[in-house]
């Protein structure tokens, strides 16, 4: 049973994402919009500051769809 909650936990879109490298990573988080990247960050990185209102409070602005995709590509690489 155990076996078969993490198979089906590995299947979700969040895990599948962080399998991949290079151009196939590029390529599928230029396909997500900016409120996705950044609920992604949120799940990823609990303690991280990437909710507009959060950002807003703490740095003066929000995290824009650059960064994100930045701030995730260094996550995978560096997990």
């Amino acid at each position: 049973m155990r076996k078969m909650i993490n198979e089906d936990k590995l299947k979700h879109p969040y895990y599948k994402l962080m399998e991949l490298r290079g151009d196939a990573l590029e390529a599928e988080l230029n396909s997500w919009s900016r409120l996705d990247l950044v609920e992604w960050l949120c799940w990823n990185d609990r303690n991280g500051v990437y909710k507009d209102e959060d950002s807003l409070r703490e740095f003066g602005n929000i995290v824009s769809r650059v960064e994100a995709i930045e701030i995730i590509s260094r996550q995978i690489i560096e997990a």
